[in-house]
């Protein structure tokens, strides 16, 4: 008990501190603004912009490409619906960020419950475009998987920490079945490339979350076999395989691409000057990264690559300090997601990997899309938000890579030991 404090006539005592009293706005946002990463942000801020002059740049071939003789789209129709669209995004960033660590944990439960949900009714009353059935039109046409992504690593990360309490619950075996389900429906659809990003940031999540070796060996001799069995029984992975190993013909369009993004050179051709982007389909989206090596030149790109390492590295340098076992997988597998996306669209732009209709984040245009990106990022900058005068007594992910086998797992377990000790 403390001390009762002596009465002085006439003198002002503090108000005392009411357990559960809520903050003002204000002083909510000054928190905000003093645990996120203001680099991060920074970062993502000027992807976003970039992607803006982008989009700008390669509207008029999209454009021209999809008017016809009946309707003449603006040369900057895309711009402003991208805009538009961006203005939604940054919304959904900066009130996704807000969200405490927990609240953002429910959040990717309740998103993912529901996207699962529509990813099973695709089949049944998805929107078919281009051949393949991915969206679902509710007021505005999107693709359930794009907002079950970041969902997904929260959940993933969610199940694996749920070994802290347990140590025997089959964590691998159900976030393995989960992420099977979600590739027997992405492959109907077909979507099979969106299936391996899945299947990657799984990987990532499992190897980080410290699995018993024998038991991964197992599953992922058993992902080997499946995917062999892949490009025999499944006629949309082999032929994207097949043209991208026996090479394409002058009018594919990850051939054009490359052309588009070689044309420019170091310099770029100059901002709308750009001829071959009038030939390249989809210019906005897929293929926005050929645009900027076309009109801006090699080194505007190689500053977007390095952008977009320097958001990877950002992160994990932020989760080194990390003691939180959810935490430290979820913002891994989200900027794995994100990392992971990116260098697949810029890989395909290069003619470096099998097309696949995939977007650039941040700068391709888009409008579900987008705003999935944005609550991807927001995700990921709420659930590293961190007191910035709060010390941590051990080295979070730095601990886990120095130690070898028992990963995650070891290391948590490691300091719950400690703390019963103490």
């Amino acid at each position: 008990m403390t001390a009762m404090q002596p009465f002085v006539p006439g003198a002002k005592r503090k108000p005392a501190h009411i357990p559960g009293g809520k903050l003002s706005r204000w002083s909510q946002l000054k928190i905000w603004w003093r645990e996120i990463d203001r680099v991060l942000l920074g970062l993502v801020l000027f992807l976003m912009t970039l992607g803006t002059i982008a989009v700008a740049a390669a509207s008029p071939a999209s454009a021209d490409r999809l008017s016809t003789s009946s309707t003449t789209l603006d040369p900057l129709y895309f711009f402003y619906r991208h805009l538009a669209w961006q203005a939604v995004a940054l919304c959904m960033l900066f009130g996704v960020s807000l969200l405490s660590r927990e609240n953002a944990r429910r959040l990717g439960i309740v998103i993912a419950t529901g996207m699962l949900g529509l990813l099973f009714l695709v089949p049944f009353i998805g929107v078919e475009i281009n051949g393949a059935r991915r969206w679902i039109s509710i007021g505005m046409q999107f693709q359930p998987s794009e907002f079950l992504k970041p969902a997904f690593a929260i959940v993933l990360a969610w199940i694996l920490s749920w070994r802290m309490r347990d140590p025997n619950l089959p964590v691998l075996v159900i976030s393995t079945v989960l992420t099977g389900l979600i590739g027997a429906l992405l492959m109907m659809q077909p979507n099979f490339g969106e299936f391996m990003l899945f299947a990657g940031v799984w990987l990532v999540m499992i190897l980080l979350a410290g699995m018993p070796m024998k038991r991964l060996g197992i599953v992922m001799g058993g992902g080997l076999f499946l995917l062999t069995a892949t490009y025999f029984l499944y006629d949309n992975a082999r032929h994207r395989i097949d043209s991208f190993f026996g090479g394409g013909t002058a009018f594919d369009q990850v051939d054009l691409a490359s052309r588009t993004l070689l044309a420019g050179g170091w310099t770029g051709a100059g901002y709308g000057l750009g001829l071959r982007k009038m030939s390249l389909p989809e210019a906005h989206t897929d293929y926005i990264f050929s645009v900027i090596g076309e009109e801006f030149g090699l080194i505007v790109c190689g500053f977007v690559v390095l952008a977009y390492l320097a958001i990877i590295m950002r992160v994990l340098m932020r989760l080194v300090d990390e003691e939180d076992l959810f935490a430290l997988l979820a913002g891994t597998g989200l900027v794995s997601l994100f990392g992971g996306q990116a260098f697949i669209n810029m890989l395909v732009n290069l003619q470096l990997f099998p097309s696949k209709g995939m977007t650039l984040p941040l700068v391709s245009y888009g409008g579900s899309s987008t705003i999935a990106v944005c609550l991807a990022i927001g995700l990921l900058i709420a659930i590293t938000r961190r007191n910035p005068y709060l010390k941590s007594s051990t080295r979070g992910l730095g601990d886990l890579l120095g130690i070898g086998q028992g990963g995650a797992m070891k290391t948590s377990e490691a300091r719950v030991t400690r703390e019963i000790h103490q």
